[in-house]
């Protein structure tokens, strides 16, 4: 096992790790531990450059902080990446790989499932460090975080839904899901049970087949979800697709996802402003995951209904955040940064 320092600025503290037994590449990106130990998934996914990985880490930690801090948690900012498919690349002695360096870091950043991962991933790393959430068995286990995630999503498509056209009543409403994994399928259920009218696209046939069987959805292909006329667009797979290029293609009311790091650039917060298009903030709207996970962490004996209270809390958050923009005439994403921010400061005080 090979550990790198690599010289980050904007984060405390971001290593490179090797392990040429197992073929573990990857990168783990400590943003921030302001708040208390840095907390973020683990995602495995095939990158085209260890540049690439290595910018998703930077990115997807800084999120983190801002997401922990907007759920009101004591916890900081990180996120960890594993270059390669996990469907054929992924096995016991690359995770445990992984999970010995997490255990290098003595607890400056837990590490939990994410793109590519599974609980049961969660546990083969778990043998090799204390410092492993989102488990299946154990005295605070706190599972598959999917559903939680869903929920807090589902929450926020509500609240635009509440701002843009005065009801947060979704029956009939039309919503286009990008992406159709362990969040997506969960939000398309709850967006079902709503009432609401789906179209989704996946790059996997089988998540799209299941979504239109159980859910009548209609099917786009990946290509054409983001140009779909719906009333409210919510991206629940990779990051940085609200950009330059996509934003004018845009065919909806309001954004409210599940994805991170959706806006490509802060500029692009603008764009959708400019176009009167509603933004819920990412790292608001998709916070209950590192809420549930968050009850592994911390030792919470209520969990469920800790989750609960911290949902609405968001809820709450959003509601603020949407009222303050509107008010203001700016992009929510710069009024919910800007709320962080004053959370951080206080706290540096």
């Amino acid at each position: 096992m090979k550990l790198t320092t690599v010289a980050v600025p904007s984060h405390e503290e971001v290593v490179r790790v090797e392990d040429a037994v197992s073929g573990l590449t990857g990168f783990i990106a400590v943003h921030s531990t302001q708040l208390g130990p840095a907390a973020g998934g683990l995602r495995m996914r095939r990158y085209g450059s260890e540049a690439e990985a290595l910018e998703d880490a930077l990115r997807l930690s800084r999120g983190m902080t801002y997401k922990n801090a907007a759920a009101e948690l004591p916890l900081g900012g990180g996120k960890a990446v594993i270059m390669g498919d996990p469907s054929a690349q992924k096995s016991p002695e690359l995770l445990a790989a992984f999970g010995e360096a997490v255990e290098a870091l003595d607890g400056r950043y837990w590490t939990a499932e994410d793109m590519g991962m599974t609980p049961a991933d969660m546990a083969v790393i778990g043998t090799r460090t204390r410092f492993v959430a989102g488990l299946s068995d154990g005295a605070f286990a706190s599972g598959d975080p999917s559903p939680v995630t869903a929920r807090g999503i589902f929450n926020a498509i509500r609240a635009v839904a509440r701002h843009r056209v005065s009801s947060d009543d979704l029956d009939g409403r039309h919503v286009a899901v990008q992406g159709l994994g362990h969040v997506g399928m969960h939000l398309c259920a709850l967006l079902h049970g709503a009432g609401a009218r789906l179209t989704v696209a996946d790059v996997a046939e089988k998540a799209v087949a299941e979504a239109v069987k159980r859910f009548g959805a209609t099917a786009v292909t990946p290509d054409a979800i983001l140009a779909t006329r719906a009333d409210i667009l919510a991206p629940c797979a990779i990051g940085a697709i609200l950009n330059e290029a996509t934003i004018p293609a845009l065919r909806v009311q309001a954004v409210a996802g599940g994805a991170n790091n959706q806006l490509a650039t802060p500029e692009d917060a603008t764009r959708l402003h400019a176009r009167g298009i509603l933004y819920a903030p990412d790292f608001v709207a998709n916070g209950g995951g590192i809420v549930n996970v968050a009850t592994e962490i911390l030792r919470i004996e209520s969990r469920e209904a800790w989750v609960a209270e911290k949902l609405e809390a968001l809820d709450r958050t959003m509601d603020r955040i949407l009222t303050r923009a509107s008010q203001r005439g700016v992009s929510p994403h710069q009024v919910a940064e800007a709320i962080v921010d004053e959370t951080l400061a206080r706290e540096a005080a």
